[in-house]
């Protein structure tokens, strides 16, 4: 078995990888080869966290895999991370276990690389101002993920401890962005600039009023994963024009800001336009007009772990990259 460390996974493996080998999953899900068993997500109420549990299998590669995650909110206090995972990747030949790796930083790219992708169809092709709501661990690679598809001017950095702002700020400039970044005083002020906007915080509240966005905006929500979280507000909802989910099932039982709404009457499941998979195989129309305000909802999938975690899995075989271990 070859295990796989994170900064031998971040030096080979990177965004356009990343897009790739889940563009690629999408259209062998499209042809009936991807298994995706429902996840199992333990949660730890008096902390405020959670653990998941999300087996996948591509039958076309003939590997499978399972991702365990736990998100724990308070863990920056102790020195750990928020979110710590791992892959386990399996031979379905043989049933052989042939790697296993981190997958924290699989995680955020992977998740980059989806709203990368529905970026892609869904946000107007001139867009240029990018504003970006809730600077945690997420948030850089949904940056990230959307300057590989559009060419933004300006980035709009908005947290509600202004620090972390800063500090998202100075990453991004570490990492070699082009754009001008500012922050801003207000999700208000990001939000009404805003062509593209990137929301990843794990809120139970709304994080900006629906009200504010202008046409054309695309909105990609990646924050929200468990029914009681809420990132966009009913107005939000009900204003979009097209909502594209990253898995039906998935949105369904997790993503609380359409449960909400869906509560409440003013917003159907029947509503979604269309799952990621639609968009990517040219069966449903992404964007048609410069008016239209779209929302992407993203709650994650195993198999979109497995897609990154085979790609870089590839690269360990052809690069000899991790280390090979006796079990």
């Amino acid at each position: 078995m070859k295990i796989i460390n994170e900064q031998q996974i971040q030096q080979s493996y990177n965004m356009r990888d990343a897009i790739g080998d889940v563009t690629a999953l999408l259209h062998a899900k499209e042809h009936g080869k991807i298994s995706n068993p429902h996840r199992t997500v333990i949660d730890f109420s008096e902390r405020q966290a959670s653990a998941l549990y999300m087996p996948s299998a591509d039958k076309q590669e003939e590997l499978a895999g399972v991702k365990v995650v736990t998100i724990f909110p308070d863990n920056p206090k102790q020195g750990k991370p928020t979110t710590q995972g791992v892959i386990l990747l399996s031979d379905a030949t043989n049933g052989e276990h042939v790697a296993m790796m981190t997958a924290s930083y699989l995680t955020r790219l992977r998740t980059g690389a989806l709203s990368a992708i529905a970026t892609d169809h869904l946000a107007r092709k001139d867009s240029r101002v990018l504003a970006v709501i809730g600077t945690g661990a997420m948030a850089f690679e949904q940056v990230i993920g959307v300057l590989e598809v559009r060419d933004i001017e300006t980035i709009l950095l908005f947290n509600r401890t202004e620090e972390k702002a800063v500090h998202f700020k100075e990453q991004l400039e570490a990492f070699g962005v082009q754009a001008r970044i500012e922050i801003a005083i207000s999700a208000k002020q990001a939000i009404k600039a805003a062509d593209i906007i990137a929301c990843a915080t794990r809120s139970t509240e709304p994080v900006f009023d629906g009200n504010d966005l202008k046409a054309g905006t695309h909105i990609n929500g990646v924050g929200s994963y468990l029914p009681h979280m809420r990132e966009m507000d009913e107005t939000t909802i009900t204003r979009a024009d097209k909502i594209v989910a990253d898995d039906f099932a998935g949105v369904k039982d997790e993503a609380g800001e359409l449960i909400h709404a869906a509560n409440s009457g003013k917003w159907s499941f029947d509503r979604l336009h269309a799952e990621l998979t639609e968009l990517a195989t040219g069966q449903r129309s992404g964007r048609e007009t410069d008016e239209e305000i779209t929302f992407f909802k993203c709650v994650g999938a195993a198999y979109f772990d497995l897609a990154v975690a085979k790609g870089v899995y590839r690269k360990a075989q052809n690069h000899h990259l991790g280390t090979n271990v006796e079990l």
